[in-house]
């Protein structure tokens, strides 16, 4: 008998139609419309690995009553998966995804969550404590998935998870790792933070880190 291959462990249940994908977590059908305008807009396997962590360890990480900030939302998933478990979060992107997020977040958590979540610009390492004071700006966990990949601003990423993670606060960051960038961020990531490995599938790894301070 040929033996079936058994996907990854945080692969989804997935009914793919022409623009539009519907993902089921948190005993909800979630549907999300993607663009091939840019990175930001198209659905990435860290964001399949998160939402089915957070999904499946709900006592590990409780997200109930939390503040939650979301980096590189993209298409909204986490941001919509985290909603749906309770947490109040603010979802973040660049200015020209922001349609097509603040679109699918609505959709798949209108009268559904107790908190409305919020869709937000943002840009890595630029104004941070003009634009989100640390005096104002609180959060209890900062998610990101597929956050690090080939891009020129890895960097001031760094400088964005470090100016939000403050004492009280823990970082959760999912990576698939494609380039030699992708390890010399984790190297940074954890001498940055205090760091722990929550799951690893293969290439597949997700972070825990909270601050040094």
């Amino acid at each position: 008998m040929e033996q079936q291959v058994r996907p990854p462990a945080w692969v989804p249940g997935i009914n793919s139609r022409i623009g539009r994908d519907v993902y089921h977590y948190t005993g909800q059908d979630i549907v999300i419309h993607e663009s091939i305008d840019s990175y930001g807009a198209v659905m990435w396997p860290a964001a399949l690995a998160l939402c089915s962590f957070l999904d499946n360890n709900r006592k590990k990480v409780n997200l109930q009553e939390k503040v939650v900030l979301e980096l590189g939302a993209g298409t909204g998933l986490v941001t919509i998966v985290a909603s749906l478990l309770g947490a109040s979060v603010t979802a973040t992107d660049l200015p020209d995804v922001l349609g097509n997020l603040r679109a699918n977040v609505m959709r798949n958590t209108r009268e559904r969550c107790r908190y409305t979540p919020q869709v937000e610009a943002l840009s890595w390492g630029h104004d941070l404590e003009t634009t989100y004071p640390t005096s104002v700006y609180r959060y209890d966990y900062v998610l990101a998935a597929d956050v690090v990949y080939h891009h020129d601003f890895l960097d001031e990423l760094l400088v964005t998870m470090k100016h939000f993670c403050k004492p009280g606060t823990t970082v959760i960051w999912a990576n698939k790792v494609r380039f030699e960038t992708d390890l010399t961020f984790t190297e940074n990531f954890k001498n940055a933070f205090h760091t722990s490995l929550l799951a690893e599938d293969g290439e597949m790894k997700i972070f825990m880190a909270t601050c040094r301070e």
